[in-house]
């Protein structure tokens, strides 16, 4: 007999942890049905009748509407079930019970105090372009820079990217609010913004949205100001390295800015990766940190669930009003709000954009929502903060690390290399993944199956507070680094 997930007592699906041949028996919740069909692994089945128009329910939520009548043991799929989203939503604000106030810190990671209250996990130099025609130049700085080994300094990178120029109006606004707060990431020791001159994105504009204590950190220069680039960046990068050389030190948990993701999920990503993300992010909100979610077209059907958390009716309304704001710009672009998963997600046994928002919010665990900001600006409040931007790996991986996250966790049950300017943890939500991927992936959710959540996450955690610590993340390791703009408006 083969053993399935049910995730909630009011699931009318579960979830296959191995792959079902037609006529074998199920069980899941204590409910045992007979597989009508061979059912991939991570796959759904039905474990009672849904009528045509009736909603399956998996995480004890609709995740959309019947298309035909399915039976018990039916394979749950996108050939009978649709999505129920619309462009319009109806919110409810609750007052949220008292939360409980943030218990002490017991763990702790050897990080790099700033001199604003910020705690890095590394303390590095970034080489900012403003536009894209100095990225290579960029790039070059970087390689002759790491080639130096600066005592104190655990690595120079540069972050290319093809704009900050032909964009106009809030197009162009985004790409200076987010390069100018990634250079205020905790992270990056020193920086150095390198401009070419002409560009629509001033470098004179760039430094005017840094923080005035942050300017000490920072210098800058356009290659068209200079008779030679190279040799003056290698100057200004010798100046930040004596400048940001610096020794861990011990802090408590409370000091990591974590950041949360997800990428190429699968039916598993919402009964382990998710769920464990979700209790490292309670662990660190509990302590009184920072909390980052974003992907804001990937809580799409369950973004209740979010705002049933919100402290404040300010803070309620700022995130219906981004979800509100998130739609509509599907629509301005004729593009249904449902447009997603993706081919990968649903191979993976997702099927609805519903379902795959109820998987995708656990990784905020229960932290309440404390803030929202948009696309561009930085966290500031303890708690989980939403920031606006899309489920786009390199866009909302950036978008995380420009916020403030200094280190991320991804969720991932298809695998992917990707990593940003800051540690990128991968959390492979099967043991086939992790085993197939192990250059990849940095912990395996999938033993929570067998040696339980608990096991899981002390072991998730120790890994993090190291790779906190200073030990690389695989994304590290194989120098998978870089960022993504999210560009939005004309191209001139």
């Amino acid at each position: 007999m083969t053993t399935a997930v049910r995730i909630h007592p009011a699931d009318s699906v579960a979830v296959t942890l191995s792959p079902i041949s037609a006529g074998e028996e199920v069980t899941a919740g204590g409910i045992t049905v007979r597989a009508a069909q061979d059912i991939p692994s991570g796959h759904k089945i039905a474990l009672v009748p849904i009528a045509a128009g009736e909603s399956p329910i998996r995480y004890g939520f609709p995740i959309g509407h019947a298309i035909s009548a399915i039976a018990p043991g039916d394979h749950v799929h996108s050939h009978n079930v649709a999505t129920s989203l619309a462009i319009d939503g109806s919110y409810r604000y609750e007052k949220p019970a008292d939360h409980a106030p943030p218990a002490p810190a017991h763990r702790s990671f050897m990080g790099y105090r700033r001199g604003d209250g910020s705690v890095g996990t590394r303390n590095e130099i970034w080489i900012i372009p403003t536009v894209g025609c100095v990225g290579r130049t960029a790039d070059r700085l970087a390689a002759m820079a790491e080639r130096e080994s600066f005592a104190g300094i655990e690595g120079v990178h540069a972050f290319p990217h093809p704009f900050g120029c032909s964009q106009l109006g809030d197009d162009l606004e985004g790409t200076g609010a987010i390069l100018a707060a990634l250079a205020c990431n905790p992270n990056a020791g020193g920086v150095l913004l390198l401009g070419l001159g002409c560009e629509s994105n001033q470098l004179s504009g760039m430094v005017e949205r840094l923080p005035e204590g942050r300017r000490d950190h920072v210098r800058w220069f356009t290659a068209q100001g200079v008779d030679d680039e190279i040799e003056r960046g290698m100057e200004a990068i010798e100046d930040l390295a004596r400048h940001a050389a610096a020794q861990r030190e011990p802090v408590p948990l409370s000091a990591l800015r974590l950041g949360v993701k997800c990428g190429g999920s699968d039916g598993l990503s919402g009964v382990t990766a998710n769920p464990l993300i979700g209790r490292i992010a309670d662990a660190v909100g509990d302590a009184g940190g920072h909390v980052l979610l974003t992907e804001i077209p990937e809580i799409f059907g369950a973004e209740q669930v979010l705002m049933d958390r919100c402290v404040d009716r300010p803070t309620f309304d700022a995130l219906a009003a981004l979800v509100g704001r998130f739609k509509r710009y599907f629509a301005d672009h004729g593009e249904p709000v449902s447009e997603n998963p993706s081919p990968g997600n649903i191979r993976g046994g997702i099927t609805t954009l519903e379902e795959k928002s109820l998987g995708a919010v656990q990784k905020g665990g229960h932290v309440p929502v404390t803030d929202v900001i948009h696309y561009g600006e930085r966290m500031t409040r303890t708690g989980l903060t939403v920031l606006e931007a899309p489920g786009n790996d390199a866009v909302s991986t950036t978008a995380l690390a420009a916020a403030g996250a200094t280190l991320t966790l991804f969720s991932t049950g298809r695998g992917t290399p990707l990593g940003s300017p800051v540690p990128t943890v991968k959390v492979a939500s099967n043991s086939a993944l992790a085993a197939a991927k192990p250059r990849w992936i940095d912990i395996n959710a999938g033993d929570a199956l067998d040696a339980g959540m608990d096991a899981v996450f002390e072991d998730a955690l120790d890994t993090i507070l190291a790779i906190a610590s200073g030990t690389p993340a695989r994304n590290e390791t194989n120098g998978e680094r870089g960022i993504a703009i999210w560009k939005r408006g004309v191209t001139l």
